[in-house]
């Protein structure tokens, strides 16, 4: 839709639409009018540096508000010396939120040098009413504050802060309505991010994530399946579908549609080649989700699927509202329909009152799966959340210690595991040059391995068959038959 939108033809003096999306096309016709302003004074385009910080959520809200800008006429640089800069943070760890505060020191030094420079911050750190706070009081130099849930309203926001040297500070506490056919500019060309819902409704215990995001609410398929259609018309051949819990879409639907329905439905469309999805709960991987994900010809043979615990004593205290039988079986349960499947996870280590025994079940659980890959963090301790007020906060030496056991463990079972393939022939879609050796291109393949490979750039974007001839752990070396 918003290909086919001409802005000069949007009267930015009259009174701006009641409705979504039209609302915002006209702020945005608002802001091309900023933006020839500048060129008229500066004989040049303002240009634009958007800084992601976290999940893959956030970097598909990132190729949104980049879409905004560019059809309002600004350029795109990687550099922090852009006329506007924008910060979609992340909060889930408490080391997220000092980083970008770091960085706010520095971007300052750039606006003392630089005073039409504006900053604008969104994501889920803002999301946090201490956070708001803090820069109200020590970061009046901040243009723009808003959330995750108004992320739509940027073209308005922005506007607004066009008209005022006062930071404009728009965070709201939930989301009203989910606004579809807005722009956005996809880092690659071949593969997007697809959100499917928003919001979480799990509350573990160690998670704040379901209070800055929300309580779930699902899109409808018909928007879904129109945007991938788009997508794959535009050359798209891969798509990842998100939500910070995708096995329970669908429940706020009416009437209710299943996670499992979407994607037969997505394996539909003519010309995509490719599905993956994330993040899946394990309380929620339902057994007709595995029928289709075994029957499919598109969905790819890799499935995240977090643990956080090995310990059902912990995991009880993390609110999973699974122990550690159940993962055990659903993984059976998964294998045994598809052994040809990698399976990552996530896992945190030094959760409150975790101990040695605890630690070990962990550790068994690893063993006992052999996950491909595996995240694992320390334990980071976050204000508003059940787990930052339990007692038994572990010793960080102990933690440290537990740490570099779990992930040598790991390394080592997945190193083991990746040499199954050495010589088998992969389907890797080539993502770019490498960056080490200009003769090389890496890609990925279906089980989300990478692979370095004999080409050119010419290759970036496509589907091609390669012979695994050599693993190096965690990559592999091929060749193309």
């Amino acid at each position: 839709m918003y290909n086919e939108i001409d802005l000069d033809k949007i009267d930015i003096h009259a009174k701006p639409p009641i409705e979504e999306p039209d609302r915002q096309y006209y702020y945005m016709a608002k802001c091309r009018e900023w933006v020839r302003e500048f060129e008229r004074k500066n004989s040049r385009r303002p240009c634009f540096c958007t800084q992601t910080f976290g999940c893959q959520m956030n970097a598909r809200d990132s190729e949104k508000l980049g879409g905004i800008l560019t059809l309002a006429g600004f350029a795109e640089t990687e550099s922090e010396q852009a006329d506007l800069v924008i910060y979609n943070t992340c909060t889930v760890r408490e080391n997220a939120n000092n980083r970008v505060y770091g960085r706010l020191g520095y971007l300052h030094s750039l606006k003392k040098k630089r005073p039409h420079m504006r900053i604008a911050l969104c994501g889920c750190m803002m999301q946090e009413p201490a956070v708001v706070e803090k820069l109200k009081q020590s970061y009046r130099f901040v243009n723009l504050v808003f959330g995750t849930h108004n992320l739509y309203q940027f073209a308005e926001l922005l506007a607004r802060s066009f008209e005022t040297d006062k930071m404009v500070v728009a965070v709201w506490d939930q989301a009203e309505q989910i606004v579809e056919e807005l722009p956005a500019e996809r880092k690659f060309s071949f593969k997007s991010g697809v959100n499917v819902m928003f919001g979480c409704n799990n509350f573990c215990s160690y998670c704040i994530v379901p209070y800055v995001r929300g309580r779930e609410k699902s899109r409808e398929p018909k928007e879904i399946l129109r945007e991938i259609e788009q997508l794959v018309s535009d050359g798209v051949v891969e798509i990842m579908l998100l939500g910070q819990n995708v096995n329970s879409y669908g429940k706020t639907l009416n009437p209710p549609v299943t996670f499992a329905q979407l994607l037969q439905e997505v394996e539909k469309i003519e010309g995509l080649r490719r599905i993956r999805f994330m993040t899946s709960h394990p309380k929620d991987l339902s057994d007709e989700l595995i029928e289709v994900m075994a029957h499919s010809k598109k969905i790819c043979r890799h499935l995240h699927l977090p643990l956080q615990s090995g310990s059902s004593r912990i995991l009880e205290k993390m609110n999973r509202r699974y122990d550690k039988e159940a993962y055990l079986a659903l993984v059976e349960r998964i294998r045994k329909a598809m052994p040809e499947l990698a399976l990552t996870t996530d896992m945190i280590v030094g959760f409150p009152g975790e101990t040695e025994e605890d630690f070990l079940e962990t550790m068994d659980v690893v063993k006992k799966v052999g996950f491909d890959s595996a995240f694992t963090f320390i334990y980071s301790r976050r204000s508003g959340t059940p787990a930052a007020e339990m007692e038994g906060q572990v010793p960080q030496e102990v933690v440290k210690e537990r740490f570099d056991r779990l992930l040598t463990q790991v390394q080592q079972i997945a190193a083991q595991k990746a040499q199954r393939l050495v010589g088998s022939v992969q389907e890797v879609l080539v993502e770019s040059v490498n960056e080490q050796d200009a003769s090389l291109v890496t890609g990925k393949t279906e089980h989300n391995f990478t692979v370095h490979l004999p080409g050119t750039a010419e290759l970036v974007g496509q589907l091609v068959d390669v012979r695994l001839d050599e693993c190096r752990g965690f990559y592999y070396y091929g060749s193309i038959v």
